[in-house]
């Protein structure tokens, strides 16, 4: 697919309801509007294209980026780029969309250590989505993970809105990995407390970490006796 003919037809899917619906989220500036089921439905129909994502990262425009998270390859993201890209980030949905692709990089581990101790917020915010997406992999032993919950307990109160939200949802992954790093976890949770985060015009909550970790280990013990 040509490039003009993608904007084109990425034009004409959004909408104004989803325009103030990403607004109410933080998205601000140049965006479309288009829903997450039609920019599924285009990544699935155009695949991985890395020369497509970079034009698209360069509008600047927000429904575009999120589809350059979608079509680049992870393979050929290197320092550079992700250093470019990550200074970009300023709202938590391309952050997160972000962050899922630079967790199938190589760089992953290198890149997530740099970004969180970073003083930007978004910057700081995707090295701690990376980290939850390392904790949900085998390749680090645990010994690497009770090291980083010692860094959540130092900092996460003095961290900024959106990196709470991050270290906290890092912090439970590497309570749902099990073993001697479920009750670690816990007691990170209970010395750390509640996790103030602002979450604007919005719905959304913070989980409760100790909470959230108990269930998800409670849910996978019923689904192994099932099987």
């Amino acid at each position: 697919m040509a490039f003009e003919e993608l904007i084109t037809e990425m034009q004409s899917l959004g909408t104004e309801q989803n325009r103030r619906t990403y607004e109410r989220h933080g998205v601000k500036g140049n965006q479309f509007g288009i829903s997450f089921a039609n920019l599924d439905a285009l990544a699935k129909r155009i695949k991985k294209d890395h020369v497509i994502a970079l034009q698209l990262w360069a509008t600047c425009n927000h429904d575009a980026r999120m589809l350059a998270t979608r079509l680049a390859d992870a393979e050929k993201i290197d320092f550079s780029l992700a250093e470019a890209w990550v200074k970009d980030l300023n709202n938590y949905i391309i952050t997160d969309a972000f962050s899922e692709l630079i967790s199938s990089s190589t760089h992953a581990q290198k890149l997530a250590e740099s970004w969180r101790i970073k003083p930007e917020e978004w910057v700081s915010a995707a090295g701690w989505n990376i980290t939850a997406r390392m904790a949900m992999q085998p390749q680090l032993n645990d010994t690497y993970f009770e090291s980083v919950l010692g860094q959540i307990e130092a900092g996460i109160h003095k961290a900024k809105n959106r990196t709470r939200y991050s270290m906290n949802n890092a912090l439970i992954a590497i309570g749902i990995r099990g073993g001697t790093l479920q009750q670690r976890a816990i007691q990170a949770a209970r010395f750390i407390g509640k996790v103030e985060v602002d979450h604007g015009q919005t719905s959304c909550k913070t989980p409760d970490a100790e909470t959230y970790i108990m269930k998800t280990i409670a849910h996978r013990g019923k689904r192994q006796k099932v099987a």
